[in-house]
């Protein structure tokens, strides 16, 4: 079996692969097949696939702009292969999210329409729609990664290291989607709900969701193209990168360098057949929508830690270091896999607690609303900040423990690698989650604007707010693996360096490591400010766009005149598509010009955008997931309900907040990774 896996691991990974994407394809079938209601439900959700069809086109067009340019370019920094490879990472990052955004637009009329039925019903159909960008996001990535390297060594004569380095190429091409997808549709979705919650909910008076605000559709478009198409790109690239920087560890390390190789696609590989069994776990009968979320989450985890063991012993039970040895012995490499699924289980849960309205944190924030606007500001940035300690320290021991198993040195790193990679190992089932809250945020923005019964806003309102909850969970989860792949990119950095003889010292002693750590951390609140301040700019245009047409068309709020959805859409696509520009460039830019500088330098820069990325992003998504989740608390009635002092400063802090959590918190993390890998791919030209 271990000869077997060895040379056939890369047609495993294929199979697998192409078991998630039929996966995703039956699965659309049959949800596409379900009703999407009645004429009324069909016109809105049609005018939120159209606008969500321009943006993501205009946006690629924009990103594709700048695709060719680095293409180009990389050819003669580094060579053909690479440059195919990031063409190929691109396409197929772009792929995930466009199909799965596609899914998720077509989803939300039928959600709402399901939920005449029951929470069951509803839960079953919106979670099915989620599940299909999940299992599109792990099964394109795997089949890129395992595609091109299988093309490269077995029809194009590679070697497993000249590869493997080409692969590079493939997560920067999947890094450069995803920082301009996480960034653009940030700004998008916030600045429309920003724009639409200031003058509707706080001037005009009038409830969320309603067809009367010319800026809902735009809203609505919003929850799409920022969280299912940017969440999918996310984790494509970081399931990708980790792949590829797992496997040139490996190839860098061991002299087993076929078997290595290939261990990380083994693992993806057996991990996508566990999420498609846990996808069926997923089901209510007591009305407990986080348990049955959670619950095909567990039963994915529990498969994966099983199936580890075998491939984990056939392949990695006899490797031996290039220094001379034996490795640590294959079950350390599988206690490692478990710390990594460990770790993503804490994340999960610490997350929760600072985000749900279950526990202390969410509620401190509404209590604190009943004092004022200011109260519930400075409550928030508290509970943002506190929200960094337990991740860190979980983070922490996951590193120290996964090191320590691997042997220490170099040979640890490799072990932090297979935790990454064990806990990617739930990307498919953690991207359905995310997916998820935009499909059932969409469904009762549909059942508000179609007038339909009170009892179907009284299944998807649970929904949503479930849906707020695993949309903050996920973002802690693609926080946490994104800092631990970018400790194992920093890795490879240095021993590409050291094969290429090159001596660097890291130390902080060192004063040029201490001017790159200064400018990496620079780096993380440059990129935050700007994109914060993007959304800013383009809300403030929404909100004139909605008083402008409530002053020009006045018979809109007596239902006589219908709102131009189309002006507040196209606003806010020119504005997201002209401010994601200049932060996206950012850890391209610096990394460069700081490398060509110092070596030395280009290792601090990046070790400080590692650390202060992550506390930066931490404290910007929980902070922003609290103060949602406080608004809505007093929205269920809390602390004097809708209408009260208390809600007014509730929906301050979540307006402040949605810039947090959606727009600058995410994009934090792959502009972390894009700057290792830039980092990885300028090494031909610094030294």
């Amino acid at each position: 079996m271990s000869s077997f896996l060895t040379h056939h691991g890369v047609v495993i990974a294929l199979v697998c692969a192409a078991a998630a994407l039929v996966y995703g394809a039956v699965t659309s079938r049959a949800l596409l097949a379900l009703s999407p209601g009645n004429e009324r439900m069909r016109s809105i959700s049609l005018a939120v696939q159209e606008g969500a069809r321009a943006y993501l086109n205009r946006q690629y067009t924009t990103i594709a702009g700048v695709g060719v340019v680095l293409f180009i370019v990389l050819i003669p920094v580094q060579n053909i292969r690479v440059a195919i490879g990031f063409a190929i990472g691109g396409l197929l990052s772009a792929a995930a999210g466009y199909i799965g955004m596609n899914v998720s637009v077509r989803a939300n009329a039928r959600v709402a329409e399901s939920a005449r039925s029951g929470v069951s019903r509803a839960l079953a159909v919106a979670f099915r729609g989620g599940a299909v960008t999940g299992l599109l996001v792990v099964g394109l990535a795997l089949l890129g990664v395992a595609g091109y390297y299988g093309v490269l060594t077995a029809i194009a004569g590679e070697s497993q290291r000249h590869a493997v380095d080409a692969l590079i190429g493939l997560g920067f091409g999947g890094s450069l989607i995803s920082v301009f997808a996480r960034l653009g549709g940030g700004i998008f979705t916030k600045a429309a709900d920003v724009g639409a919650d200031l003058v509707g909910k706080i001037e005009a008076g009038i409830p969320e969701d309603d067809p009367r605000n010319p800026a809902v559709i735009a809203d609505n478009v919003g929850d799409n193209v920022g969280d299912c198409a940017g969440m999918a790109a996310d984790l494509f690239e970081t399931y990708a990168v980790t792949a590829v920087a797992v496997m040139l560890l490996g190839v860098l390390l061991f002299n087993q360098q076929s078997a290595v190789a290939l261990f990380p696609l083994v693992l993806g590989a057996v991990s996508i057949v566990a999420s498609i069994i846990g996808t069926f776990a997923v089901r209510s009968r007591a009305g407990n929508v986080e348990r049955a979320l959670y619950q095909g989450l567990i039963l994915s985890g529990g498969l994966a830690a099983l199936a580890f063991i075998p491939v984990t012993y056939w392949m990695m039970r006899n490797v031996t270091l290039k220094t001379g040895g034996a490795a640590p012995h294959w079950w350390k490499f599988y206690l490692c896999s478990l710390i990594g699924i460990g770790v993503t289980a804490c994340l999960f849960v610490i997350t929760d607690y600072y985000t749900s309205t279950r526990f202390s944190p969410v509620k401190k924030i509404s209590r604190a609303s009943q004092t004022g606007h200011a109260t519930n500001i400075i409550q928030g940035l508290a509970g943002g900040a506190q929200a960094t300690a337990a991740p860190a320290i979980v983070i922490a021991m996951g590193i120290l423990g996964s090191w320590k198993l691997a042997g220490g040195g170099a040979n640890g790193i490799y072990g932090i690698g297979v935790a990454v990679m064990a806990q990617l190992s739930l990307t498919g089932l953690i991207v359905a989650l995310d997916a998820f809250g935009p499909i059932t945020d969409n469904a009762g923005g549909i059942a508000e604007m179609a007038d339909l019964p009170q009892e179907v806003r009284d299944v998807t309102d649970p929904l949503d707010a479930v849906g707020n909850t695993t949309k903050a969970v996920t973002k802690g989860y693609a926080i946490g693996s994104a800092a631990l792949a970018a400790l194992v990119l920093f890795n490879a950095f240095e021993r590409e360096l050291s094969d290429r003889h090159v001596s660097a010292d890291f130390s902080i002693g060192n004063p040029a490591v201490l001017i790159g750590l200064l400018v990496g951390g620079m780096m993380v609140y440059l990129f935050a400010s700007l994109a914060i301040e993007a959304v800013g700019r383009a809300g403030g245009a929404v909100v004139e766009e909605v008083r402008r047409q409530f002053r020009e068309k006045p018979g809109i709020m007596d239902g006589t005149e219908m709102p131009e959805y189309g002006a507040a859409v196209g606003l806010v696509t020119r504005a997201a598509q002209r401010e994601m520009i200049l932060p996206s460039l950012i850890p391209i830019v610096f990394t460069f010009v700081v490398g060509l500088i110092s070596v030395e330098a280009l290792g601090g820069l990046l070790i400080g955008v590692i650390v202060v990325g992550l506390f930066v992003a931490i404290s910007m998504t929980a902070g922003g997931g609290a103060w949602d989740n406080a608004k809505k608390l007093i929205e269920d009635g809390a602390y004097g309900g809708k209408g009260s002092e208390a809600h007014a400063a509730s929906v301050t802090g979540d307006t402040v907040g949605d810039p947090y959590k959606d727009t600058a918190g995410p994009a934090i993390n792959p502009m972390i990774k894009v700057a290792n890998i830039v980092a990885l791919l300028i090494i031909p030209i610094i030294t």
